[in-house]
């Protein structure tokens, strides 16, 4: 078993968080100088959604003078770390892993390679299916006479609040399964209520989501079937008793 040494002292432990931390800090300032180039481009990308369905003639706005340039500019940056998350969670498993246990290590892998996966998938299904029809509604339901002309810097803000919020409510099965093998509760004590997730699902989708029925049924159903995908994996990560756990670390560490 690849324990932590106890005898070793706190400043080799920093000084490994600080040379991991820098190693993340540079993944991202290299890609996001390869992007930088390209960063209307992107800003074009992120936009498309808003701009497919603005009436003809309408156009997006700047309110500042320096809007057009540092808008496209931050975008960059944020991309540059999303495109990093693999790396960045890589980072962060090596400097924990020596304090894990090999069994735990196993638990562990698939975890995170899933995690980041479904991450990616909420990004994804926000700006493919939830955008369209977001941006459908808003444009549809303007007062007549009023001018749709949305401000880059504030589509930003609302883009990346949307991305965020898919992103991690696409990370339920992984919540399911740390809460289940961690003992804080069972797949059975889950599975009895599901009445009320599935009430919080549509009740998180309504706060999260623009105010129509099409938004938040499109949140709150992925997010209860990603629940019962969580109530279907976490079956094979439950907790050992003491017993079993204390025999499972005894043998591991004889086999060191």
């Amino acid at each position: 078993m690849n324990h932590v040494d106890e005898s070793q002292p706190l400043i080799s432990h920093l000084v490994e968080l600080r040379n991991r931390l820098l190693r993340c800090v540079i993944c991202i300032a290299v890609i996001f100088v390869g992007l930088v180039y390209f960063s209307n481009d992107i800003y074009h990308f992120v936009a498309s959604p808003l701009t497919e369905v603005m009436p003809k003639g309408a156009t997006m706005i700047a309110t500042n003078i320096q809007t057009p340039f540092f808008t496209p500019i931050k975008l960059t940056a944020i991309v540059s770390v999303f495109i990093s998350v693999p790396y960045l969670l890589y980072q962060i498993w090596a400097f924990v892993a020596p304090a894990l246990y090999q069994h735990e290590k196993r638990m562990i892998y698939p975890l995170l390679f899933s995690s980041t996966i479904l991450f990616y998938c909420g990004v994804a299904f926000a700006y493919y299916v939830v955008f369209p029809f977001v941006f459908g509604f808003f444009t549809q339901t303007a007062p007549e006479g009023v001018a749709i002309a949305t401000d880059i810097s504030s589509y930003l803000d609302f883009a990346l609040a949307l991305f965020l919020a898919f992103g991690v409510c696409f990370e339920v099965p992984i919540a399911i399964i740390l809460l289940c093998w961690t003992g804080v509760t069972t797949v059975k004590a889950l599975a009895e209520k599901r009445p009320y997730i599935i009430v919080a699902a549509f009740f998180i989708g309504m706060i999260l989501t623009p105010p129509d029925v099409f938004s938040q049924t499109l949140l709150a159903v992925p997010m209860w079937l990603l629940f019962e995908l969580g109530l279907l994996v976490a079956r094979f990560y439950q907790p050992k008793d003491e017993t079993e756990e204390s025999a499972v670390k005894n043998s591991e560490e004889k086999t060191e």
